[in-house]
């Protein structure tokens, strides 16, 4: 197995695609093991692909790109600034309510961090604001999006460990309300200290906020309509996606009347992009995982973890520790890919809940999007934003560390994570 790793490690060095450098270094433990070679390995490849859960995956990528080009995204925008005009550093904390409302739509980190970049870049510019702050607030608030109902990485972690999707759903939500939370605060402070003013000297009427709040209701119920629908069995996650689907459908088409054929192609254009790349990257996966069990690579985690301490909580800090490096490394996307079969069975020994680990790890993972030398957000960032890489990385350190300390607050306190989804299921 230790020639696996090194291979693969040899071929990301060298600059080959992740998938391929997967493949590739799967296919020489095939061949090196004699037993393993009588397997078909293409055989493999496609099998791991045939898992019905995986249907919501380009369901609900499909269905994020579609709300995306239905006229939402500005609806969220100007209730964002209402709720958040009172406040130092205003436009940037309308990043952050922002994220979290989109959230709910798109699913997607990165995609959010690009979006906003375009629409609130160029007016944080304008505000004064410095371009390694922008890019910073920007980023960071945009991995809420990882958290709330419906990111990508956890219909991904309860795909692969035969988790909850509903249950990651639900147990999202209180993690990314919290992180919101943390993000505002340090926006709050940070933002006084630069002089970034709010907008308005008092908090808007309730007067003023209804009527931006009912012109953005599609977009608020859709993530209530999946969580209801899940918990009371109308909808399995495959048929949830492809219901939100349907809905985006409808809010462009009828609701709001925005989506034209240009933007619907557009919209197709970019989901079979997204959907090829993580599809090939769960087919490739899915050789690297036959390897992993024929060598018992987590029975073997699981004894070297359990001889370090038998405490879930510590173990899992650990663990956290060394997603956190290992991101700044490989894409979040590929993580939760190779190690969710390794380290589920590991936090199951160990008596650790399978839906707080996966919220938590998956958290854990975005933030590899945000940090060299890898970062995908944050070098697409700071090229949308025209921001040097180590002004980013300055600028983006309270942030960070306030995201630490929220992972290191759930870990310790599991129940914060939990308590909702055991009150709804």
């Amino acid at each position: 197995m230790l020639t696996v790793f090194i291979t693969f490690g040899i071929l990301l060095v060298i600059g080959m695609p992740v998938a391929f450098a997967i493949g590739i270094s799967s296919f020489i433990f095939f061949f090196m093991d004699p037993i393993l070679k009588s397997f078909m390995a293409p055989q493999i490849i496609v099998s791991g692909t045939q898992d019905f859960t995986l249907l919501a995956i380009p369901m609900f990528i499909f269905a994020g790109n579609l709300l995306n080009s239905t006229g939402i995204t500005k609806r969220l925008i100007n209730l964002a600034e209402v709720l958040s005009g009172h406040m130092y550093g205003y436009i940037a904390q309308t990043s952050v309510v922002l994220s979290t409302l989109m959230g709910g739509v798109s699913g997607s980190a990165i995609a959010d961090s690009a979006m906003q970049a375009r629409i609130l870049g160029p007016q944080l510019e304008k505000e004064g604001y410095s371009k390694g702050y922008a890019a910073s607030v920007i980023g960071y608030s945009a991995l809420i999006c990882v958290t709330v109902p419906p990111g990508i990485g956890l219909v991904l972690y309860g795909s692969i460990g035969q988790v909850s999707i509903g249950r990651l759903f639900t147990a999202g939500i209180v993690p990314g309300l919290l992180m919101m939370t943390v993000l505002m605060t340090v926006v709050a402070i940070t933002a006084r200290k630069k002089g970034y003013k709010p907008k308005r000297e008092k908090m808007a009427s309730l007067k003023e906020i209804a009527p931006v709040f009912v012109k953005s209701i599609w977009a608020l119920i859709f993530p209530i309509i999946l969580i209801v629908g899940l918990r009371f069995g109308l909808l399995t996650p495959a048929e949830a996606g492809s219901f939100a689907s349907v809905y985006a459908l409808f809010v462009g088409l009828i609701a709001y009347r925005e989506l034209t054929w240009e933007k619907f192609k557009n919209t197709i254009t970019s989901t079979l992009t997204d959907v090829g790349m993580i599809m090939f990257l769960i087919a490739m996966s899915g050789l690297l995982s036959k390897d992993i069990t024929w060598v018992r690579l987590p029975q073997t985690l699981a004894q070297f973890l359990l001889g370090i301490s038998n405490n879930p909580k510590i173990l899992m800090l650990i663990i956290l520790t060394f997603l956190f490096f290992l991101a700044m490394l490989i894409d979040s996307t590929v993580i939760i890919l190779l190690v969710t079969s390794i380290l589920v069975p590991v936090i199951e020994q160990v008596g650790g809940n399978l839906v707080h680990f996966g919220v938590v790890m998956v958290m854990t993972c975005a933030i590899g999007l945000l940090t060299p030398p890898v970062g995908v957000a944050m070098y697409s960032l700071c090229n949308i934003i025209k921001c040097p890489a180590d002004e980013f990385v300055n600028e983006a350190l309270p942030f960070l560390g306030g995201i630490l300390l929220l992972i290191i607050f759930l870990v310790l306190f599991p129940e914060v994570v939990l308590f909702l989804p055991r009150l709804v299921f």
